[in-house]
Protein backbone atom coordinates (compact mmCIF):
# COMPACT_ATOMS: atom_id res chain seq x y z
CA UNK A 1 0.00 0.00 0.00
CA UNK A 2 1.30 3.85 -0.80
CA UNK A 3 0.80 6.06 1.98
CA UNK A 4 0.92 9.55 2.20
CA UNK A 5 2.66 10.84 4.97
CA UNK A 6 2.87 14.96 5.67
CA UNK A 7 5.95 16.39 7.63
CA UNK A 8 5.66 18.94 10.12
CA UNK A 9 7.59 20.78 12.97
CA UNK A 10 6.90 21.91 16.33
CA UNK A 11 9.97 24.21 17.53
CA UNK A 12 12.00 21.93 15.48
CA UNK A 13 10.47 18.61 16.80
CA UNK A 14 9.67 17.01 13.73
CA UNK A 15 6.78 14.43 12.88
CA UNK A 16 5.36 12.46 10.05
CA UNK A 17 1.66 12.98 10.37
CA UNK A 18 -0.80 10.59 8.49
CA UNK A 19 -4.82 10.90 8.07
CA UNK A 20 -6.70 7.58 9.68
CA UNK A 21 -10.04 8.73 9.62
CA UNK A 22 -11.04 5.43 7.73
CA UNK A 23 -8.68 3.36 10.44
CA UNK A 24 -7.18 1.59 7.55
CA UNK A 25 -3.37 2.23 8.27
CA UNK A 26 -1.84 -0.05 11.32
CA UNK A 27 1.31 0.13 11.58
CA UNK A 28 4.13 -1.64 13.00
CA UNK A 29 7.32 -1.08 15.00
CA UNK A 30 9.50 -2.03 12.79
CA UNK A 31 7.52 0.46 9.86
CA UNK A 32 7.54 3.37 12.62
CA UNK A 33 11.24 3.52 13.56
CA UNK A 34 12.18 2.77 9.73
CA UNK A 35 9.99 5.97 8.82
CA UNK A 36 11.89 7.76 11.50
CA UNK A 37 15.17 6.91 10.82
CA UNK A 38 17.33 9.55 9.25
CA UNK A 39 19.45 7.54 7.29
CA UNK A 40 17.49 4.99 5.84
CA UNK A 41 14.23 6.12 6.42
CA UNK A 42 12.49 9.79 5.90
CA UNK A 43 13.23 10.73 9.75
CA UNK A 44 11.71 12.33 12.63
CA UNK A 45 11.09 12.39 16.29
CA UNK A 46 7.61 10.55 15.90
CA UNK A 47 4.74 9.42 13.87
CA UNK A 48 1.11 10.80 14.77
CA UNK A 49 -1.52 9.35 12.95
CA UNK A 50 -4.89 11.35 12.78
CA UNK A 51 -7.92 9.43 13.85
CA UNK A 52 -11.96 9.50 14.40
CA UNK A 53 -13.53 10.88 17.69
CA UNK A 54 -16.85 10.04 18.69
CA UNK A 55 -17.31 13.01 20.80
CA UNK A 56 -14.41 15.21 19.83
CA UNK A 57 -12.81 16.54 16.45
CA UNK A 58 -10.55 14.21 16.26
CA UNK A 59 -8.60 11.45 17.89
CA UNK A 60 -4.51 11.74 18.54
CA UNK A 61 -2.43 8.25 18.32
CA UNK A 62 1.58 9.30 18.78
CA UNK A 63 4.61 6.97 18.48
CA UNK A 64 8.07 7.26 19.35
CA UNK A 65 10.47 6.35 16.92
CA UNK A 66 11.18 3.22 18.90
CA UNK A 67 7.12 2.43 18.20
CA UNK A 68 6.44 3.20 21.60
CA UNK A 69 3.34 4.80 22.49
CA UNK A 70 0.55 5.57 25.33
CA UNK A 71 2.04 8.95 26.19
CA UNK A 72 1.71 12.35 25.14
CA UNK A 73 3.54 14.63 23.13
CA UNK A 74 3.25 18.66 23.64
CA UNK A 75 5.36 19.89 20.05
CA UNK A 76 3.03 16.72 18.35
CA UNK A 77 0.00 18.16 19.80
CA UNK A 78 0.09 21.41 18.47
CA UNK A 79 1.45 19.75 15.02
CA UNK A 80 -1.77 17.41 14.75
CA UNK A 81 -3.76 20.64 15.25
CA UNK A 82 -2.16 22.41 12.46
CA UNK A 83 -2.99 19.04 9.99
CA UNK A 84 -6.11 19.21 11.38
CA UNK A 85 -6.94 22.94 10.22
CA UNK A 86 -4.76 22.24 6.56
CA UNK A 87 -6.94 19.33 6.67
CA UNK A 88 -10.40 20.94 7.07
CA UNK A 89 -10.78 18.80 9.89
CA UNK A 90 -11.04 22.21 11.94
CA UNK A 91 -11.75 25.54 11.96
CA UNK A 92 -8.92 28.51 13.43
CA UNK A 93 -12.05 30.17 14.40
CA UNK A 94 -13.11 27.58 16.85
CA UNK A 95 -11.26 26.06 19.64
CA UNK A 96 -9.70 22.76 18.86
CA UNK A 97 -10.68 20.08 21.39
CA UNK A 98 -8.93 16.54 20.74
CA UNK A 99 -7.95 13.08 22.30
CA UNK A 100 -5.02 12.47 23.47
CA UNK A 101 -3.42 9.64 25.06
CA UNK A 102 -3.19 11.03 28.43
CA UNK A 103 -6.90 12.88 28.18
CA UNK A 104 -9.28 15.71 26.22
CA UNK A 105 -7.01 18.60 25.29
CA UNK A 106 -8.16 22.24 23.99
CA UNK A 107 -5.94 24.19 21.28
CA UNK A 108 -6.24 27.53 19.88
CA UNK A 109 -4.62 28.65 16.55
CA UNK A 110 -3.59 31.72 17.62
CA UNK A 111 -2.69 32.77 13.71
CA UNK A 112 -3.48 31.79 10.83
CA UNK A 113 -1.03 29.79 8.20
CA UNK A 114 1.20 32.04 7.16
CA UNK A 115 4.80 30.58 5.40
CA UNK A 116 3.04 27.35 6.08
CA UNK A 117 3.15 28.06 9.96
CA UNK A 118 1.02 28.21 12.46
CA UNK A 119 1.26 29.68 16.51
CA UNK A 120 -0.93 27.13 18.79
CA UNK A 121 -2.09 27.44 22.04
CA UNK A 122 -2.10 24.07 23.41
CA UNK A 123 -3.82 23.41 26.71
CA UNK A 124 -1.99 20.42 28.85
CA UNK A 125 -2.51 18.07 31.95
CA UNK A 126 -2.84 19.79 34.76
CA UNK A 127 0.27 18.32 37.24
CA UNK A 128 0.27 17.14 40.86
CA UNK A 129 3.10 17.17 43.23
CA UNK A 130 6.75 17.23 41.97
CA UNK A 131 9.27 14.94 43.38
CA UNK A 132 12.64 16.89 44.47
CA UNK A 133 16.27 15.46 44.79
CA UNK A 134 17.94 18.80 46.00
CA UNK A 135 21.39 17.20 46.45
CA UNK A 136 21.33 16.25 42.58
CA UNK A 137 19.32 20.23 41.80
CA UNK A 138 16.43 18.41 39.95
CA UNK A 139 12.80 17.11 40.02
CA UNK A 140 10.86 14.70 38.95
CA UNK A 141 7.38 15.32 37.45
CA UNK A 142 4.64 13.86 34.75
CA UNK A 143 3.69 16.32 32.30
CA UNK A 144 1.57 13.54 30.20
CA UNK A 145 4.94 12.41 29.85
CA UNK A 146 7.44 11.59 32.50
CA UNK A 147 9.91 13.88 33.03
CA UNK A 148 13.55 14.72 35.59
CA UNK A 149 14.23 18.28 35.12
CA UNK A 150 17.70 18.96 36.41
CA UNK A 151 19.09 22.15 36.74
CA UNK A 152 22.14 23.71 35.71
CA UNK A 153 24.94 26.11 35.33
CA UNK A 154 26.42 25.82 31.32
CA UNK A 155 23.79 24.13 29.47
CA UNK A 156 26.01 25.13 26.42
CA UNK A 157 28.43 22.54 26.92
CA UNK A 158 26.62 20.09 28.33
CA UNK A 159 27.08 16.27 26.87
CA UNK A 160 23.20 15.72 26.35
CA UNK A 161 23.11 12.11 24.99
CA UNK A 162 25.57 11.15 27.35
CA UNK A 163 24.48 12.65 30.65
CA UNK A 164 20.77 12.15 29.55
CA UNK A 165 21.21 8.62 28.76
CA UNK A 166 22.60 7.93 32.24
CA UNK A 167 19.79 9.67 34.21
CA UNK A 168 16.79 8.21 31.85
CA UNK A 169 17.99 4.51 33.10
CA UNK A 170 18.16 5.79 36.03
CA UNK A 171 16.88 2.70 38.15
CA UNK A 172 14.82 5.46 40.88
CA UNK A 173 12.82 5.39 37.23
CA UNK A 174 12.50 1.79 36.25
CA UNK A 175 10.88 0.40 34.24
CA UNK A 176 9.21 3.07 32.25
CA UNK A 177 12.00 5.35 31.78
CA UNK A 178 12.13 9.11 32.04
CA UNK A 179 12.99 12.17 29.40
CA UNK A 180 15.38 14.33 30.93
CA UNK A 181 15.48 18.23 30.44
CA UNK A 182 18.41 20.13 31.05
CA UNK A 183 17.70 23.64 32.24
CA UNK A 184 19.69 26.60 32.83
CA UNK A 185 18.19 29.74 34.29
CA UNK A 186 19.41 32.85 32.48
CA UNK A 187 17.81 36.01 33.50
CA UNK A 188 13.80 35.12 33.43
CA UNK A 189 14.39 32.99 30.37
CA UNK A 190 14.43 29.27 31.00
CA UNK A 191 17.23 27.64 28.75
CA UNK A 192 15.94 23.80 27.76
CA UNK A 193 18.09 20.74 26.46
CA UNK A 194 15.76 17.95 26.21
CA UNK A 195 17.00 14.00 25.92
CA UNK A 196 13.82 12.08 25.11
CA UNK A 197 13.65 8.24 25.93
CA UNK A 198 12.15 6.17 22.65
CA UNK A 199 14.10 8.74 20.77
CA UNK A 200 17.22 8.11 22.73
CA UNK A 201 18.79 10.94 22.10
CA UNK A 202 18.52 15.03 22.64
CA UNK A 203 15.87 16.61 20.21
CA UNK A 204 15.21 20.37 19.54
CA UNK A 205 12.68 20.70 21.56
CA UNK A 206 9.88 18.81 23.93
CA UNK A 207 6.94 20.07 24.91
CA UNK A 208 6.26 17.69 27.75
CA UNK A 209 9.41 18.80 28.59
CA UNK A 210 9.05 22.64 27.94
CA UNK A 211 5.86 22.45 30.25
CA UNK A 212 7.86 20.15 32.74
CA UNK A 213 10.69 22.62 32.85
CA UNK A 214 8.53 25.28 33.60
CA UNK A 215 6.47 23.88 36.63
CA UNK A 216 10.38 22.40 38.24
CA UNK A 217 11.42 26.03 38.23
CA UNK A 218 8.18 27.30 39.83
CA UNK A 219 8.46 24.69 42.05
CA UNK A 220 12.30 25.05 42.72
CA UNK A 221 11.59 29.23 43.74
CA UNK A 222 12.49 30.95 40.17
CA UNK A 223 10.18 33.25 39.40
CA UNK A 224 8.29 33.60 36.04
CA UNK A 225 6.23 36.69 35.34
CA UNK A 226 3.11 37.01 36.78
CA UNK A 227 -0.01 37.22 35.13
CA UNK A 228 -3.75 37.73 35.81
CA UNK A 229 -5.42 35.69 38.67
CA UNK A 230 -2.30 34.00 40.16
CA UNK A 231 -1.55 32.63 36.81
CA UNK A 232 2.56 32.76 35.65
CA UNK A 233 3.91 32.58 32.51
CA UNK A 234 7.54 31.39 31.59
CA UNK A 235 9.37 32.08 28.53
CA UNK A 236 11.79 28.75 27.05
CA UNK A 237 14.30 28.79 25.12
CA UNK A 238 14.90 25.93 22.92
CA UNK A 239 17.56 25.41 20.34
CA UNK A 240 15.45 26.81 17.45
CA UNK A 241 12.44 28.82 18.80
CA UNK A 242 11.27 30.41 22.33
CA UNK A 243 8.38 28.93 23.64
CA UNK A 244 5.54 30.57 26.61
CA UNK A 245 4.39 28.19 29.03
CA UNK A 246 2.04 29.59 31.96
CA UNK A 247 -0.39 28.20 34.85
CA UNK A 248 -2.20 28.52 37.58
CA UNK A 249 0.15 27.39 41.03
CA UNK A 250 -0.85 25.89 44.39
CA UNK A 251 0.99 25.21 46.98
CA UNK A 252 4.96 24.83 46.58
CA UNK A 253 7.72 22.53 46.53
CA UNK A 254 6.98 18.88 46.57
CA UNK A 255 3.41 19.82 46.97
CA UNK A 256 3.04 22.02 44.26
CA UNK A 257 0.53 21.44 41.39
CA UNK A 258 -0.42 22.93 38.34
CA UNK A 259 -3.44 23.67 36.69
CA UNK A 260 -4.48 25.88 33.45
CA UNK A 261 -1.42 24.47 31.89
CA UNK A 262 -0.49 25.96 28.48
CA UNK A 263 1.94 25.48 26.17
CA UNK A 264 1.94 28.45 23.25
CA UNK A 265 5.02 27.91 20.26
CA UNK A 266 5.21 27.67 16.63
CA UNK A 267 4.46 25.07 13.90
CA UNK A 268 5.69 24.51 10.31
CA UNK A 269 4.40 22.27 8.04
CA UNK A 270 7.43 20.84 5.73
CA UNK A 271 6.28 18.97 3.12
CA UNK A 272 4.62 15.09 1.83
CA UNK A 273 6.00 11.57 1.49
CA UNK A 274 4.91 8.96 0.12
CA UNK A 275 6.32 5.30 0.81
CA UNK A 276 5.23 1.94 0.02
CA UNK A 277 4.06 0.15 3.38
Amino acid sequence: MLQKFFKYHGAGNDFLLADNRDGLLSLSAAQISHLCDRHTGFGADGVMLLEKSESRDFRMQFFNPDGSSGMMCGNGGRCIVAFAADLGVVSGNFPVVFEAPDGVHTAVIQSAAKDLSYTIRLNMSDVKGVEHFPQEKSCFLDTGTRHLVKFVVDLHSLDVDKEGWTLRHDPRFAPQGTNVDFVQVVGHELHVRTFEKGVEAETLACGTGVVASAIAACSCGFSGEAGTAGVVKYSVKTALSTMEVEFLPEGEGDSLEASQVWLTGPTTFVGTIECLL
